[in-house]
């Protein structure tokens, strides 16, 4: 038996004791740190993988105007949204990177309608597939999902239940970016042009065009000519006969200037707006062959829709109402779809430099956005008795086109 301590020591068997509790103590303390940081990294990556969007590369401000050119498919980059954490993990980053260069690799080349233009100012207001719709602008290609359901696969492609038809210069491209702002509808970026140029591509072809949808969302695509293409109607209703179509229409003399800018813009050599629209001046006579005119005669292009669809299953949007009171046309546009009416005034402010109305915040941004340079052009002089003559010569046809819709348009008040 070991002798006693000396007198006031304290008992050896105290020391280590108490540094057994110390150990302890800081053995409890560094389970706590790491679970405190573990679940710091579970919470953190759970809230970027929530819902992460998809943006152009270049960065938030600056973009050059839904993609500048045809740019390729999933030109993009994962941003978290508002309230996220700036990026993804690196595990998960690297994931999703593959992912995207996957998806970009199986993609097919999506034609490009030479008259459609870069659609927005700065950053694009989101890619096609971006949570609440898709689509940047309308030279760029279809960009990947932006949920994070679609950017695992998950969700199908399917053929679109909605086409917008036409016309040209009418509003199409403003009528489709406003209609991204609804989380039910998704659509292709740049305009397919299947049902005119690219038919015997087929329909396999033509469905991997379109963005991955989930259960209640809506495949939309946007070609213009389809409207004035005779083999269009019965090739969709081939397709199905219970598509949706829109037509977005605007005073036709209106639209054949802005149609003739557009060209200009491009061929400053061409000849008059003037000297296209006659084929003999001092008799008066329209030449019809002529593009910009022919598109115009709404009733004669209408009058083939209706030997392969109802009239009940088009809708024909206002272009000047949709400048004017953008939010009741997308009202009648969402009812139209069968969609909750989400799309309100709130959405909305008139740009009064650009002379139409832009998105407040588009999708898949926290800014602002207009329709880019290109739309809104300012005209050129327009001889008035060529005005004159033109409004007489479409006055016939727009009278029947009302007839025909039981929509009265104004557009000769």
């Amino acid at each position: 038996m070991a002798p006693p301590g000396p007198a006031g020591a304290p008992a050896t068997s105290a020391e280590p004791l108490s540094r057994s509790i110390f150990r302890r103590f800081l053995l409890m303390l560094c389970s706590l740190l790491t679970s405190l940081y573990v679940f710091y990294c579970l919470a953190e990556r759970c809230q970027s993988l929530a819902g992460p969007l998809v943006r152009p590369s270049g960065g938030g401000g600056g973009g050059g105007g839904g993609g500048g050119g045809a740019g390729a498919p999933g030109r993009g980059a994962l941003a978290g949204g508002p309230g996220e954490p700036a990026g993804w993990p690196a595990a998960a980053h690297g994931k999703r990177l593959l992912q995207l260069q996957r998806w970009r690799r199986r993609r097919p080349a999506v034609p490009r309608d030479d008259g459609e233009e870069a659609a927005w100012d700065g950053e694009p207001p989101g890619l096609a597939g971006g949570p609440g719709g898709s689509g940047a602008g309308s030279s760029a290609a279809e960009a990947p999902p932006g949920t994070l359901a679609l950017l695992l696969d998950e969700g199908s492609r399917r053929l679109p239940q909605a086409i917008i038809i036409g016309v040209k210069k009418g509003g199409t491209r403003a009528l489709l970016e406003f209609l991204r702002v609804h989380p039910d509808v998704r659509a292709v970026g740049a305009e397919p042009h299947f049902f005119d140029r690219s038919y015997d591509k087929g329909l396999a072809w033509y469905r991997d065009l379109m963005p991955r949808t989930l259960d209640g969302q809506i495949t939309m695509e946007k070609t213009p000519s389809y409207f004035v293409t005779r083999e269009a109607p019965a090739r969709i209703s081939a397709m199905s006969k219970d598509t949706k179509l829109i037509v977005v229409v605007r005073d036709p003399v209106t639209r054949a200037i802005s149609d003739y800018t557009q060209t200009l813009s491009k061929r400053p050599d061409i000849p008059t707006f003037e000297s296209l629209t006659f084929k003999n001046r001092s008799t008066g006579l329209i030449d019809t062959s002529w593009s910009a005119i022919q598109i115009g005669i709404y009733a004669k292009h209408l009058e083939h829709w209706l030997r392969h669809f109802p009239l009940g299953q088009m809708l024909f949007v206002s272009g000047e109402r949709l400048i004017s009171d953008p939010a009741g046309e997308l009202g009648r546009v969402q009812d139209f779809l069968g969609l909750k009416r989400i799309i309100t005034d709130k959405h909305f402010y008139f740009n009064k430099t650009k002379g139409f109305p832009c998105l407040k915040k588009a999708e898949g941004s926290s800014k602002p956005h207009c329709l880019g340079k290109t739309k809104g052009r300012t005209h050129p002089d327009i001889d008035r008795d060529v005005v004159r003559r033109l409004r007489d010569f479409y006055r016939p046809f727009n009278l029947k086109f009302y007839q025909m819709t039981g929509q009265d348009f104004g557009w000769d008040g």
